[in-house]
């Protein structure tokens, strides 16, 4: 990878969970979230292993945010299941 180019990013999708979830948070906490899932995009291992299953479990203690998400085979799509801000 040469140097002028950033890391791909993963395609996000929020799945109907994370949807309501979001529609209930306020401006300020969807941009602390927005933060969140960019980080994620750019390196989905931050999150912890959730024990037998697929599913992460990221948690931001700076902006007090909480994603819980899985990453296809693949490694392009990360699918988000559950915020919290």
């Amino acid at each position: 990878m040469s140097p002028e180019h950033a890391p791909r990013r993963s395609q996000v999708v929020l799945v109907e969970p994370a949807l309501s979830q979001l529609e209930k948070l306020t401006a300020a906490e969807t941009h602390r979230l927005d933060r969140a899932i960019v980080a994620i995009s750019v390196n989905p291992e931050l999150g912890t292993p959730v024990p037998d299953t697929l599913l992460r479990d990221y948690v931001d203690d700076v902006d007090n945010v909480r994603v819980i998400y899985y990453v296809t085979a693949l490694r392009q799509i990360t699918i988000v299941a559950y915020v919290e801000a």
